[in-house]
């Protein structure tokens, strides 16, 4: 529940490439990060990069590998849908998923840290990472447990 929880907070994710021949602003978010295959691509990376880190793994300990990729299908559905792609997000509202997981205020910024390099590395332009943050950042209140 707690690895739902930061996984799914951050993001996802992060999304390289713009695609297709129309112009940049008449295409959503979903279409200039570059569709569900770099929405996957940056989720996995994410998720990799929190599994490894010394203070967000505690979140993945316990976890069965069906149910982390089941939390890595529910971020990838989650930041499609809400970047305007085809998905459709079947979890729970994120004050559920998260609650008694104990994500501290320091968690949730050690997590958005982590997904700003991610989004970095593949390269996913500042406008389009601006449009996930706001889509993210309104989340906090309902992730995060203690300050």
């Amino acid at each position: 529940m707690a690895a739902k929880s930061t996984v799914l907070v951050v993001a996802s994710l992060a999304l390289a490439l713009l695609a297709g021949p129309a112009k940049a602003e008449d295409k959503s978010l979903y279409q200039r990060l570059g569709g569900y295959d770099a929405i996957a691509a940056v989720s996995d990376e994410f998720i990799a990069q929190l599994t490894n880190d010394e203070q967000e793994k505690r979140f993945f300990i316990g976890f069965s590998t069906d149910s982390k990729l089941r939390i890595r299908q529910l971020l990838v559905d989650l930041v499609c849908k809400s970047s305007g792609g085809p998905c459709v997000y079947t979890g729970r509202d994120m004050k559920t998923a998260h609650a008694g997981a104990g994500i501290t205020k320091a968690d949730w910024d050690r997590s958005l840290k982590i997904f700003g390099e991610v989004l970095n590395k593949f390269k996913v332009p500042e406008k389009e990472q601006q449009e996930l943050a706001a889509l993210l950042l309104p989340l906090e209140k309902d992730v995060v447990d203690k300050q």
